[in-house]
C-alpha cells in the first residue's frame, strides 16, 4: 500500500484518494501514453515535449509509488501500468470524451502525439455503429501523428505508426467473409489538420470533402460513422444568464 500524500485533503473517499494520487499536473496524461503500452522515459518525454525532465522524473516515482505504474524488466528504462493502473481507462476515455466539448480552436504550438490519438479514436469508437460496417483498417494521419484503427464488428486495435512511432505489437492481418484467404480487409488511408479531425469526429463537416490518400473511398464516411462523440454545447448566453442569477 503506498504511503498517504503528505498534501492529501484530508478526505476518506474514492475522488479524494484517486485525485491524490493521479491528480498532479501531467499525471494523466503519463497515464493515457502508457495505456497505448509501455513506454521508456524518452518515448514519454518526446511525447509530452512541454514536461520538464524534473517533473517527468517525479511523477513517475509517484506513479509507481502509488501502485500505478511499474518499470518494465524486459525494456531498458521502460514503464508500463500495473493492473490497478489500467483500471483507470475508462476514466481516461470519459475524460477524452469530455475534453471534446471544451477543445475549442487548436492553438498555434498545440500538437497531438501518436499516443494521444490513439487514446482519442478509443474513446469515440461506436461498437453498435461498427457492428453493421464492413471490417476496416483506417490508416489516418493528424499533423505529426499517424495510427493504424483496424475494425472488425465491435472490436477496435489501434497502433500508433510512423518512424517516430514507439512499435507496438499488432494483431495478425484478418480477413473477412466465409472465404478468409481470399477476401481482404478493406482500408482506407487519408490526412487531416487537428480542427478538420475534431469536426468530422463531431459530425460538423462532410466526409465526402476529406480526400483519399490510398484505398477505399467509401472508407472516410464509413470512419464517420464508426467514431463520432457528440460533444454538449452549452448554450451562448449561459455564462451570462449565470451571473445574472448571481447578481
Amino acid at each position: 500500500m503506498a504511503a498517504r500524500s503528505p498534501r492529501g485533503f484530508g478526505q476518506y473517499g474514492g475522488v479524494a484518494r484517486a485525485v491524490e494520487r493521479v491528480g498532479e499536473r501531467w499525471a494523466l496524461l503519463i497515464v493515457r501514453d502508457l495505456l497505448v503500452g509501455a513506454r521508456r522515459y524518452g518515448d514519454l518525454k518526446a511525447s509530452l515535449p512541454r514536461i520538464p525532465t524534473n517533473i517527468l522524473a517525479d511523477r513517475l516515482r509517484e506513479l509507481q509509488e502509488s501502485g500505478v505504474v511499474r518499470r518494465v524488466p524486459t525494456v531498458r528504462g521502460g514503464y508500463e501500468l500495473t493492473p490497478l493502473g489500467r483500471e483507470l481507462e475508462p476514466v481516461v476515455v470519459a475524460l477524452e470524451r469530455w475534453g471534446w466539448s471544451v477543445l475549442g480552436d487548436p492553438g498555434d504550438e498545440e500538437r497531438l502525439g501518436h499516443e494521444a490519438l490513439a487514446i482519442a479514436l478509443r474513446s469515440a469508437f461506436r461498437p453498435d455503429a461498427a457492428a453493421d460496417e464492413p471490417a476496416t483498417e483506417y490508416v489516418l494521419h493528424v499533423g505529426r501523428a499517424s495510427v493504424a484503427a483496424g475494425v472488425d464488428g465491435r472490436t477496435l486495435e489501434v497502433v500508433p505508426i510512423g518512424p517516430d512511432a514507439v512499435p507496438t505489437p499488432r494483431p495478425p492481418a484478418t480477413t473477412v467473409g466465409p472465404s478468409a484467404a481470399e477476401v481482404p480487409l478493406a482500408s482506407v488511408e487519408f490526412a487531416l489538420e487537428l480542427a478538420e479531425l475534431r469536426d468530422l469526429i463531431a459530425g460538423r463537416t462532410d466526409a465526402a470533402g476529406v480526400p483519399v490518400l490510398a484505398g477505399d473511398r467509401d472508407g472516410v464516411a464509413r470512419f464517420a460513422r464508426t467514431f463520432r462523440i457528440d460533444p454538449v454545447e452549452p448554450p451562448e448566453d449561459a455564462f451570462g444568464a449565470a451571473a445574472a442569477s448571481v447578481a
